[in-house]
């Protein structure tokens, strides 16, 4: 049942599609049109990774921001501006006629996806009753969110060879109008609070300070290596951040992150699984795209082409996905998606430099997609179960955030691991074997993932999450539980 008259139930679920699609979409098809964005505005070599970089630290910088963000001022108010300000970015990339224009352009992106990410996920949750409904809807969600990233790389390569690299950036704006008019149409407005609480500074600052550090000094590596000392100078910073982030979110009266939320087993476990099994997805397709253009030799719009058979499988998992966490829990079906996408990377690690689509890619593609679309839609199910409705956007923030760092993270570690792997000779057989590596460690990311499952997460959904501390009255927001 849909818990607020004034909205439209099918028009908040497609508003909530078309916008994660945008964010998603953004995240890979950037990628392929490198090259050509160094062409065109004379980057210097080491300059181009940034616009890869800026983007992932700018969103991974501000998502619990933007998750509390969303409780404080208005989940339809954040999602508005997100989306607003992601457009308005994606029209100065594409106008870009420098680098400097370019690379902020993209963390202006960042911005904006961290302000409308956990505002999709906190109109969903909020939105639809905790249960079959509400897990459709999170499938719904978490499926477009995968497929887009997938579809990413098709769009970016053929974008790239036929209109240009500036539409890599401008293809979001039909997508971003499509998604504020639906917004406009069917998200009800928040109710206006008797009192709004005070946004939590100290921890706005100390929390995006020490992820932006720990994502900065991450992505960084590959080009200072992780025995820099400038490196390890950033995540030494981070880790201190963190830690009084966590000191002052203890005391603070209304805190950004309550640490209560991570002492129910479905909130906690559901984050270190994200970020585990982002890790692995993040890295595979990383691999994967390299494997067919490095050693088989294939272009950018092949490339991106042969990732459909991923996004198929990727969608059929996620369908099945719905089904089983309806009828029974998320963990039903966490722990086979996980063991199944570990198979299929597994499958995937024994790849050859004289390989092919049909023998090497196709296979091991449809059990990995199948796998991680049984995998995703669960874990966002799992990571809202049991939050009041005031921490939706808490809730949300959190677990994007844990997939944001796990993908940068995953991806830095595993990509220095099969560089060292592949050593000096750049050759296909050299290269192939550093990214048959990075594939095996992949897989072992999700079976790390299906033991949390096995041994965190609860066998029904009777747990909770921690009760928020009682807030006087004249603090409440309307319809929101103290």
């Amino acid at each position: 049942m849909y818990k607020n008259s004034r909205g439209r139930p099918g028009v908040v679920l497609a508003a909530v599609a078309v916008a994660q699609f945008a964010v998603a979409l953004d995240l890979s098809v950037v990628n392929v049109a490198l090259p050509a964005m160094r062409t065109a505005l004379g980057f210097a070599p080491l300059d181009l990774s940034w616009v890869v970089h800026v983007y992932a630290l700018t969103l991974g910088g501000f998502l619990l921001l933007g998750g509390r963000a969303c409780d404080l001022y208005g989940r339809r108010r954040l999602f508005v501006l997100g989306l607003a300000v992601f457009g308005l970015c994606s029209l100065a990339g594409g106008l870009a006629q420098a680098p400097w224009q370019l690379i902020a352009a993209r963390a202006g992106q960042g911005l904006g996806a961290a302000a409308a990410t956990p505002a999709t996920l906190a109109t969903l949750t909020t939105s639809f009753t905790e249960g079959p409904q509400r897990v459709r809807a999170l499938g719904v969600w978490s499926g477009v969110n995968a497929a887009g990233g997938a579809l990413g790389v098709l769009a970016g390569g053929l974008l790239t060879q036929y209109a240009g690299w500036r539409w890599v950036m401008l293809i979001n704006l039909p997508i971003v109008v499509v998604a504020l008019a639906l917004v406009l149409a069917g998200v009800p407005a928040d109710a206006r609070p008797a009192r709004r609480e005070r946004l939590d500074v100290l921890g706005a600052v100390l929390a995006t300070g020490g992820v932006g550090l720990l994502v900065l000094g991450v992505v960084r590596t590959d080009a200072q290596g992780w025995g820099s000392p400038a490196t390890w100078a950033m995540l030494v910073a981070a880790t201190a951040l963190l830690g009084a982030f966590v000191v002052a979110e203890s005391r603070a009266p209304a805190p950004l992150l309550r640490l209560g939320l991570l002492r129910s087993r479905w909130v906690a476990g559901a984050n270190v699984l994200v970020f585990f099994s982002t890790a692995g997805q993040f890295a595979a397709f990383y691999f994967v795209s390299l494997y067919m253009q490095q050693v088989l030799g294939m272009g950018p719009a092949a490339t991106g082409a042969a990732f459909l058979p991923f996004s198929a499988s990727l969608v059929a998992g996620s369908l099945v996905a719905t089904r089983v966490t309806s009828a029974r829990t998320p963990r039903a079906s966490l722990v086979p998606g996980a063991l199944l996408a570990a198979a299929g990377l597994a499958w995937f690690a024994f790849i050859s430099p004289d390989g092919g689509f049909l023998t090497d890619v196709l296979g091991p593609c449809i059990v990995t997609g199948v796998g991680v679309g049984l995998v995703i839609a669960p874990i966002v199910a799992a990571a809202t179960t049991g939050v009041a409705p005031g921490e939706a956007g808490m809730a949300s923030g959190l677990m994007n955030s844990s997939r944001q760092l796990g993908g940068c993270i995953g991806l830095a570690v595993l990509a220095t691991l099969a560089t060292h792997r592949t050593g000096t000779a750049a050759n296909p057989a050299s290269l192939n074997d550093g990214y048959a590596l990075g594939l095996a460690i992949a897989a072992t990311l999700f079976v790390i993932a299906a033991v949390v499952a096995i041994g965190v997460l609860p066998r029904h959904r009777t747990e909770t999450a921690a009760p928020r501390p009682a807030v006087p009255a004249e603090n409440r927001l309307e319809g929101t539980p103290s």
